[in-house]
Order: C-alpha cells, then sequence, then structure tokens
C-alpha cells in the first residue's frame, strides 16, 4: 500500500512538474515586437568590453547584448501605446558589479557587486507616431547607485540589476503621466 501510495505520488508530482513546464513562457520562441528597435554602438568601444579586455565571467558581450536587447525589446512593447514606435540606440553600457583580477586566478571570473560598481547606461531614443512622425527624441544617462539596496524581481537573472534600472526607464519616460 505505501508503495503505490509513494507512486501516486510521484506520478502526480511529475505531472504537475511537465504541466508548468508546458505552460511556463518561452521567451526564446517567440518572436521579437517589431516596433521597438534597440542598436548597439561598436561592441569595442562599450565601457563594459574595454574593461573586460579578458572577457571574463560566463557571459560573451554578444550573449549580454542579446539579452539586455530582446529585454528592453519586450519590454518597451509593454509600455508603449498602440501605434507608437520606439529606437534606442544603446552608446554606452557598464554592467552592475565588477571583476576584481588582484583576488586571483580562483576569483577571475567572479563579478562582486559592490555600490561602487552600479550598472550604467547611456542611450538615446526616438518615439515615433504610427506615421512616421517623431513625438520626442532624447538621451538619457541611467544610473543605479542604490542597486544592492532594491528588491529585485528576477533574483536568478545575473543581468536582474540591468534589467531593473531599464525597466525604471521605461516606466518614468513612457508610461502614461496622470493628469
Amino acid at each position: 500500500m505505501n508503495a503505490l501510495r509513494f507512486l501516486n505520488s510521484r506520478s502526480l508530482l511529475a505531472a504537475t512538474f511537465f504541466a508548468l513546464a508546458a505552460a511556463a513562457p518561452t521567451y526564446g520562441s517567440e518572436p521579437l515586437p517589431t516596433r521597438v528597435q534597440v542598436a548597439w554602438a561598436p561592441t569595442d568601444s562599450l565601457t563594459e568590453v574595454k574593461n573586460n579586455p579578458m572577457h571574463r565571467g560566463w557571459q560573451r558581450p554578444n550573449d549580454w547584448m542579446k539579452s539586455l536587447g530582446d529585454y528592453l525589446r519586450r519590454r518597451a512593447d509593454s509600455v508603449l501605446p498602440p501605434g507608437e514606435q520606439l529606437e534606442v540606440t544603446i552608446d554606452d553600457i557598464k554592467l552592475a558589479g565588477d571583476f576584481e583580477p588582484w583576488r586571483g586566478p580562483e576569483a577571475q571570473d567572479i563579478r562582486f557587486m559592490k555600490d561602487v560598481y552600479p550598472p550604467r547606461v547611456d542611450l538615446h531614443y526616438k518615439l515615433l507616431a504610427s506615421d512616421g512622425s517623431t513625438i520626442r527624441e532624447g538621451s538619457d544617462k541611467l544610473r543605479d547607485m542604490a542597486y544592492l539596496m532594491r528588491t529585485v524581481p528576477f533574483e536568478n537573472d545575473p543581468l536582474r540589476f540591468d534589467k531593473r534600472m531599464l525597466d525604471d526607464w521605461l516606466n518614468h519616460e513612457f508610461k502614461p503621466r496622470k493628469s
């Protein structure tokens, strides 16, 4: 009887796992929104790349650029009113945290999160109406000096602080203002 109960609970657990996995959003398979475009300055001119010539860490520039670009496109698409389009150019970026090579070879791929290593993004954007006319255009220098003191919704994402900073910018710059 106990063996049967164990098998039933194990089967139920497996079925629940597969049902949740099937229902989970699969961002990699969804097409990216076309009304939001993200462009990057040349890779070798970005502070994050210049300050990391040995390419320490597990993510290479093309990986984190794609991840942040795709994230920004999806989030901006959910914030913008219907018909509007957004073009963003990332002119410079420094991801949250930094490497401390003086700690020795065993720590060369560890990104240390300290207050002195906040995430930074310099960008230029153009918000367009459905007819292609420019609604507004501007440049922003994003900094999150208190990035370690705030909660982060995506706790297992290595780019969570950078994504939260982009979310803050989108919510501040493009959410409808209350009258």
